[in-house]
């Protein structure tokens, strides 16, 4: 259960070898965070995110290897993320997901179907078994890391602005499915963060650092913000933008 501040004892988080995650991660077992289960596709990454969890005041970790490609495979691993804590789960964070090189992908179906499956399909299977086990224990909150770009699809990165345009949509009927639960839905919508994922694009205006995105996150969910931006100031921006015309929108896009 969370302590008497509401800060999470335990956590869960699918993806959490990324560097989001792990400022995530890093800045709640600093505070009262004890028990930490973290779920990716590299055993090695995961150990290393482990490590750091540990050294920053976790008592329990965990750690469970699974790939995002393989749909079929998503309850198996929210089971055993949630089997592997002791009690209940305070915070499961979902941070799946594949960046992708859009002129590339978009010719290839096998690639344009794998950003499909990792950006929208993994996460909504996996998020079914999250809610009806959070429902089940009667308590706990989700955070899913979208984006901004999901506010309005862009052509020059429409695979995985798409993908996470689902993502982002389906949340929101899932928050409100959750009223009167005991469980809340939580959407982070980062900017562009400088991270591994995103290393060696050029960076546009209110480029953030993983650290930034994770203390925005975090001020939102202790405000129980159902969609948090990071940094803020693209809430505002993108509420003007989401309303320009397509011609000026496109341009809005060629110039990034």
């Amino acid at each position: 259960m969370e302590n008497a501040f509401a800060q999470p004892q335990t956590l869960v988080c699918l993806g959490g070898s990324s560097d989001i995650a792990r400022a995530i991660t890093r800045q709640l077992t600093k505070q009262r965070l004890r028990t930490v289960v973290l779920a990716g596709r590299s055993q090695e990454l995961l150990d290393e995110a482990a490590k750091e969890a540990t050294a920053n005041g976790a008592t329990t970790t965990a750690t469970v290897v699974f790939d995002a490609n393989d749909l079929s495979d998503a309850e198996r691993v929210v089971k055993e993320a949630f089997d592997l804590v002791e009690g209940s789960v305070d915070l499961v964070v979902v941070a799946v997901g594949l960046l992708g090189h859009q002129r590339e992908d978009e010719n290839s179906a096998d690639a344009a179907g794998r950003m499909a499956v990792v950006n929208f399909a993994w996460p909504v299977a996996a998020l079914a078994e999250i809610q009806r086990r959070l429902v089940q224990q009667g308590h706990g909150r989700i955070l899913v890391i979208s984006s901004v770009a999901a506010i309005r699809v862009r052509r020059s990165m429409y695979l995985y602005a798409g993908a996470k345009a689902g993502l982002d949509r389906l949340c929101e009927g899932l928050a409100d499915s959750l009223i009167g639960t005991g469980v809340s839905m939580h959407i982070l919508r980062p900017g562009f963060v400088k991270s591994k994922m995103t290393e060696g694009l050029p960076t546009p205006p209110f480029t953030t650092g993983v650290d930034e995105v994770a203390t925005t996150a975090l001020k939102g969910l202790a405000r129980s913000q159902r969609v948090i931006t990071s940094p803020p100031i693209l809430a505002w921006v993108f509420l003007v933008l989401r309303h320009l015309p397509n011609v000026l929108w496109r341009k809005v896009d060629d110039l990034s």
